[in-house]
């Protein structure tokens, strides 16, 4: 039984499909193929977008860097969550890609920042002078490293804030899908008519077998980004292979039924969680689990070889509750859940 990523689990057979279809005959490279125009545009429906500029890339870290480093000098100052994965989980791509970016963390409950903190740091970050850098980007993660997500109002509120600032507003949206999925509100409600500015559309974590959506809204914002991407080795010869699985996940539905399935999957283990005396960190709003659990859950589910991560120090042990994330794919077999969830009751 694994629960410790979605990225454990298997890509789903429709985009193994589509790349085997794209699997045949001679075109055009680096993304001149009509696969990536077709996925390019089926992006494009899907946020209600029809002048957005989407570009393909195979990981987060790489979609996150490239356009961080896009709308951001060297000399700029990035606004994010203390848990964001541009700032824990990355290795400095986003400061490595923009030659010299900062990261600037805010504190806030549940992996969200609200409108209010974030006014008062760039307040503050106004008034740093040439020593500090200038403000240049805000970034949130939608859903956020907690499982939690941000609704359209809160993404409104603190896209208002950072446009009253001058700065644009990122959303890294490697689980974007699960986040839609919960709220039930449209993907254009959750970013540009909220106000942001470039998404990164998560893939990996949702069915693909590595392949991600970079979009910028206003095409303004890409200008010369083709260029940033070659620069860095993220440009694909064969990018149809890319472009397929996006186009699959994107084709009738695909990644918004599969974000409910993981979502579901970790609404039972979460309820499973107080039924047996643990206590849930977050509110269960995707398909991530944080919670504590009884120190004897903890030792069955070792026993049975349950697989997760402590959290969020994955190195602490002896702990009781024991504080722990348990992550649902679209294909964790339900199985195990049931299995798990038995195993946090009894």
């Amino acid at each position: 039984m694994n629960f410790a990523s979605d990225n454990s689990y298997a890509a789903h057979p429709a985009v193994l499909t589509a790349m085997a279809d794209a699997n045949s005959g001679a075109v055009m490279g680096y993304g001149a193929d009509p696969v990536t125009a077709r996925a390019e545009a089926a992006i494009r429906d899907l946020l209600e977008a029809p002048e957005a500029v989407v570009r393909f890339v195979a990981t987060g870290t790489a979609a996150n860097a490239l356009v961080c480093a896009q709308l951001s000098p060297s000399f700029g100052r990035i606004y994010c969550h203390d848990d964001a994965h541009i700032e824990t989980s990355e290795c400095a791509a986003p400061e490595f890609f923009s030659h010299g970016a900062k990261l600037v963390t805010l504190p806030g409950e549940g992996g969200r920042i609200d409108a209010a903190t974030l006014a008062q740091t760039l307040q503050v970050g106004a008034g740093v002078g040439l020593n500090g850098g200038r403000s240049a980007l805000v970034s949130i993660t939608n859903a956020t490293e907690w499982g939690t997500v941000y609704d359209p109002d809160q993404v409104a509120a603190l896209a208002s804030v950072a446009h009253a600032a001058g700065l644009p507003l990122h959303m890294d949206g490697a689980r974007f899908a699960n986040a839609v999925a919960t709220l039930g509100c449209s993907p254009a409600d959750l970013t540009w008519r909220a106000g942001v500015d470039a998404l990164c559309l998560g893939g990996t974590k949702n069915g693909a077998m590595g392949a991600e959506a970079m979009v910028f809204f206003d095409p303004a914002r890409a200008e010369g980004f083709d260029y940033r991407r070659k620069q860095s080795g993220h440009v694909m010869s064969k990018n149809r292979y890319l472009a397929a699985q996006m186009l699959a996940l994107a084709t009738d539905g695909l990644w918004l039924d599969l974000a409910h399935r993981a979502n579901t999957k970790a609404q039972v283990l979460g309820q499973a969680v107080v039924d047996g005396g643990g206590r849930l960190l977050q509110p269960v709003q995707s398909n991530g689990v944080f919670a504590a659990i009884p120190k004897a859950a903890h030792d069955r589910a070792q026993a049975a070889g349950v697989l997760y991560h402590l959290w969020p120090d994955k190195t602490v042990q002896g702990a009781d509750p024991v504080p722990l994330r348990l992550v649902t794919a679209w294909d964790t077999p339900d199985a195990d859940v049931a299995a798990m969830a038995a195993i946090l009751r009894s």
